[in-house]
């Protein structure tokens, strides 16, 4: 498979439309891979993606409801949220998992790096496993009211195959572990 280690399009200007502490909307005018002159926009995220899938010693995960206000419906997803750049992302998916689930562990894997959406954002996820699981409160940010349900790993992976979660995050952190469990490499 061939590579291009140069990048074919050429930026002649760009213009930011939008900024605040998440995002940054840039257009660029540019001139394309075929030579032809356009236009793109790119999202730059101002955090990373971070994703914490719980897992118990009787094959438990944790999913978390809430409804998402940008694609104007409801959603189960694991623990998840954004991680400043400055902080090592364990430390953000701990924080993450602790803040909307109660949940602390005691072993965490890094399972998955991805790209988001990677034709109009910068957005790169990590997604780690935690096990050896221990219960306190959950300290959900205001901005979030969130169910928790303490769901069989085997039923969730059902609900990612049959599109019932649709969180990609949550899609491929499900679908790696299971991989991990049909491999016999669970951590």
């Amino acid at each position: 498979m061939h590579h291009l280690k140069e990048n074919p399009w050429k930026i002649n200007s760009e213009k930011v439309i939008y900024d605040n502490k998440w995002i940054g909307l840039t257009e660029y005018d540019v001139t394309n891979p075929s030579g032809n002159p356009g236009i793109y926009g790119k999202v730059h995220m101002k955090n990373k993606a971070i994703g914490a899938l719980p897992l118990d010693e009787e094959m438990n995960t944790y999913l978390v409801g809430q409804y998402r206000f940008t694609l104007n419906q409801y959603s189960w997803e694991m623990p998840e949220g954004g991680g400043d750049f400055d902080v090592p992302p364990l430390e953000s998916a701990k924080r993450e998992l602790l803040e909307e689930t109660g949940l602390k562990a005691k072993y965490w894997t890094e399972i998955q790096q991805m790209h988001l959406s990677n034709s109009v954002t910068d957005e790169h996820a990590i997604i780690f496993l935690a096990r050896g699981l221990e219960q306190f409160e959950a300290e959900p940010e205001d901005t979030e009211q969130l169910i928790i349900k303490k769901i069989p790993f085997a039923q969730v992976y059902r609900m990612v195959c049959n599109g019932e979660i649709t969180d990609s995050m949550t899609v491929a952190a499900v679908l790696r572990v299971q991989l991990l469990i049909l491999e016999n490499k669970l951590p």
